[in-house]
């Protein structure tokens, strides 16, 4: 008896996925919850394990391939023994990876083994463009028409024999449309495809340019104070809730004293509607070599200092190791990016929709200022920007809200007392 693999659900909002290798190859043997494929969704990587004891017999989807939630992946067949796949064998579920290679296993499907039946994902693009899904030449497994497939059929013109009156472009094709094969210079050039991260990345970040009226304000920060303080405690601080005591954990604090005073820029736009939230969801920016992920401290005001140092450098270290989970990088009422970390000393941070704001920190730099009492003095000066949606956040609000994260960063004592 086999049974159906399919895409799990993938969270809210995600309803695709990227097939990015095999762990198993046709006719091996797999154990009950053992890992079969490793699927990317815009967010993260999630291995999807065998519901049974058996043999993988079939496999529908191969690597590279965009499968929709629900899409089948493969079949096991339960209890059978699985013998020990042949060397050949192996290679079948992924087509060959040198694309130059013009070797007869590139070649079309023969008729008889062609797979007309398409994913979901696939059929929406045939059924945009308007095609005839019998005349596109198919390299996936089992003769199966890939995305890739069509895109090769489009940009090689063989849209234009399809009477296509209306068809209405992919929304996101303007910005990954492949402008035929570009051909890759000798002196050294490598073509490496878009993760599926790295798309939704560029698609939110043009997103917002495009539906919000966003606008940053700048201040600068002396956080003198704040260092010494930092300086004063962090040895007491680690020693009791082995913690380091950051700077985050502060600009968390005074973003949220802020949020509570100015409730615009907690909020967001829905249709016509704005809704206002009563709770501080941060989400905070973290830098992996696959991309950029914003986790979410929930309910963030409920945190102790040591609770959100824990929890940042939780969330950057599983980050880098892909285990964030999807529920971890959902909502989000406001977000923090600190460019300050690599170097950066100022920056317009893009708010990540349907927020309506987004804190930058930068760089500290020992700079002279005038103090209070009219002197010249160093300082450690930090410049902040504060990106807003103009739609819903009035430049009041936007400057009152950076102006109040001074107040309470350059005097940290009002942090403890609320003012």
């Amino acid at each position: 008896m086999a049974t159906d693999v399919l895409v799990p659900t993938l969270g809210e909002s995600v309803s695709e996925a990227s097939i990015i290798k095999w762990f198993k190859a046709e006719g091996e043997s797999v154990e009950l919850d053992e890992p079969l494929v490793e699927l990317e969704t815009d967010k993260v990587t999630i291995e999807v394990p065998s519901p049974v004891a058996g043999a993988l017999s079939e496999i529908i989807a191969g690597e590279g391939a965009d499968v929709e939630v629900g899409a089948l992946l493969c079949r096991v067949a339960e209890g059978a023994d699985g013998a020990k796949p042949a060397p050949a064998a192996k290679a079948a579920p992924a087509p060959a990876p040198a694309k130059e290679e013009a070797a007869p296993a590139a070649a079309p499907a023969p008729a008889a083994e062609r797979n007309d039946t398409l994913s979901p994902a696939v059929a929406k693009m045939v059924a945009e463009n308007n095609l005839d899904a019998s005349k596109i030449p198919a390299t996936g497994p089992k003769g199966n028409i890939t995305k890739e497939d069509v895109q090769k059929y489009l940009a090689g013109g063989g849209a234009k024999a399809a009477a296509a009156p209306a068809a209405a472009p992919v929304p996101a094709a303007p910005m990954f449309e492949a402008k035929g094969d570009r051909p890759l210079d000798p002196r050294g050039e490598e073509r490496v495809k878009l993760s599926k991260l790295r798309k939704v990345i560029a698609t939110r970040l043009k997103e917002a340019q495009n539906t919000a009226a966003m606008l940053t304000t700048f201040n600068e920060i002396d956080l003198t104070n704040l260092m010494d303080l930092r300086k004063d405690y962090k040895d007491r601080f680690e020693k009791k809730h082995n913690a380091k005591l950051g700077f985050m954990s502060f600009f968390v604090k005074a973003a949220i004293q802020a949020l509570k005073e100015l409730p615009a820029v907690n909020a967001e736009i829905y249709g016509d509607e704005i809704i206002y939230k009563n709770f501080y969801d941060i989400g905070i920016a973290v830098g992996t070599p696959q991309g950029l992920v914003v986790p979410v401290l929930r309910d963030a005001d409920k945190l102790s200092f040591a609770e959100i140092e824990l929890a940042i450098a939780d969330f950057g270290k599983r980050a880098r190791e892909g285990k964030l989970t999807m529920a971890e990088m959902m909502g989000g009422t406001f977000t923090i990016t600190n460019g300050g970390v690599f170097g950066s000393l100022m920056s317009t941070p893009i708010i990540n929709p349907p927020q309506s704001g987004i804190l930058g920190m930068h760089k500290i730099q020992k700079r002279p200022i005038v103090n209070d009492k009219g002197e010249i003095a160093i300082g450690n000066m930090m410049y902040v920007a504060h990106s807003y949606d103009h739609r819903i956040i009035d430049g009041r609000e936007a400057v009152t809200f950076l102006v109040r994260m001074k107040e309470v960063l350059e005097d940290p004592a009002r942090l403890l007392i609320d003012v």
